[in-house]
């Protein structure tokens, strides 16, 4: 089969009918140039949301939570073995916050291949003292190189330096939104006081903001130490260890083998935060489902022409079938013209989306809420535009299918006899 001669007749017919031609191709990149903006804009919100607390967040996380005893002494008591014994108001008695012998604990993560990186941490509850006003808040004790590398510490400070925290004694970054309360301001000190009531000077040596408004009103930062001397325990005192995985789907397969292992409490990525990855999961396909319904579209317009363009050319149809070209030359010929308009269409498309994905990305976005976003976020990855042009080749290829198949069973006896 000579296809240069195919191509050529397919191209002799898109350039007869030239305007419904452009008029599929401009619906085609309309199509492409929609989806990949649309994608690269949701997935990039769904990557700043995410950014706010996933990326905060431990995958997971080993602590001590105070709660009941579950054995209570009655369902010991053999005269009530066979009873259901339904116990009130009971009280968690002699719980402790310290995770014990953390040291080796901290061994035993660091030499495991799956772990990415810990980060030891102590939460304190306490009250910022504002002359006569104290404000409940929370001070995270951490390890400032370790949440810095681990979960991007020094992105969320707003002023100040963030190893000002572990190299000068005694000092605090306030939330932003505390700090706004106290009207304080760097290299003030504030007087915070513990749970027990000892009260302890602190230096504000900068602020830090999250993004999350309710976090920043509560939510300070000191380092380990700084905080272990707060609350008068000694140097091996740790609530917390936050563990970064290699891969983020084994957390809650890993997080139970770790409760087993050391004892202690656990809580895993997803389920600490399942209302954040329901949420881009939604986004995601809402983004897919808009972007494919366009190229859906786009292929119908395709379809609509190229079955005019076989009632405009039953003659030539004919013609070529008499003159020894056969039902397949011809089904060949209009997928042909259906897979030049999608392909031109989607070059075109291509190069649009990105255009206007650039656009979007200059457009600025000013939030006092998220000071280190400056412009709408973006995401450009190359799966988009892998994604798009597959499918409106497949989608174009659909939509000159059927016509192609009504055109390689016309009967060219009939078409000339009645003319």
């Amino acid at each position: 089969m000579n296809y240069k001669l195919i191509l050529d007749i397919a191209k002799s017919l898109l350039l007869a009918r030239w305007k419904q031609t452009l008029v599929a191709a401009i619906g085609v990149t309309f199509s492409i140039a929609m989806f990949i903006a649309l994608l690269g804009f949701m997935t990039g919100l769904n990557d700043l949301l995410d950014g706010l607390i996933l990326n905060r967040t431990a995958h997971v996380r080993l602590f001590n939570e105070i709660k009941p005893n579950p054995n209570q002494p009655i369902n010991a008591s053999d005269a009530y073995k066979t009873h259901h014994n339904f116990i009130e108001s009971v009280k968690a008695v002699g719980g402790r916050l310290e995770i014990y012998n953390n040291a080796a604990i901290i061994k035993t993560l660091n030499a495991d291949p799956r772990v990415l990186g810990l980060a030891p941490k102590i939460t304190a509850q306490v009250l910022y003292n504002s002359g006569a006003t104290d404000i409940t808040g929370i001070v995270s004790g951490i390890d400032v190189d370790a949440e810095t590398k681990l979960f991007f510490f020094n992105d969320y400070i707003v002023s100040g330096k963030v190893n000002d925290l572990k190299n000068i004694a005694n000092s605090i970054v306030l939330g932003k939104g505390v700090a706004e309360k106290l009207l304080a301001n760097i290299g003030d000190i504030v007087q915070v006081t513990t749970s027990k009531g000892d009260i302890m000077p602190l230096r504000v040596v900068g602020f830090f903001q999250s993004g999350v408004l309710d976090i920043d009103k509560v939510q300070s930062y000191a380092s380990i130490s700084t905080t272990q001397k707060l609350l008068g325990k000694g140097n091996g005192y740790i609530t917390d260890i936050n563990v970064k995985l290699k891969d983020l789907t084994l957390a809650p397969a890993i997080a139970k083998e770790y409760a087993q292992l050391f004892r202690v409490d656990t809580e895993d990525i997803q389920t600490a935060n399942a209302q954040y990855e329901t949420g881009s999961s939604v986004r995601t396909t809402i983004s897919y489902t808009v972007g494919i319904t366009l190229l859906i579209v786009a292929g119908f317009g395709i379809y609509n022409i190229l079955n005019m363009m076989i009632y405009e050319k039953m003659d030539s149809i004919a013609i070529l079938k008499a003159t020894g070209f056969s039902g397949k030359d011809v089904r060949r010929i209009f997928i042909a013209i259906s897979l030049s308009i999608g392909v031109f269409g989607a070059f075109l498309g291509l190069i649009s989306g990105f255009l206007l994905s650039a656009i979007i990305d200059q457009i600025p976005f000013n939030n006092p809420g998220l000071p280190a976003v400056k412009t709408y976020p973006i995401n450009y990855s190359l799966s988009f535009y892998i994604i798009g042009t597959i499918f409106s080749i497949i989608t174009t290829y659909l939509a000159g299918f059927f016509p192609a198949q009504k055109a390689s069973k016309i009967d060219p006896v009939i078409i000339i006899r009645g003319k």
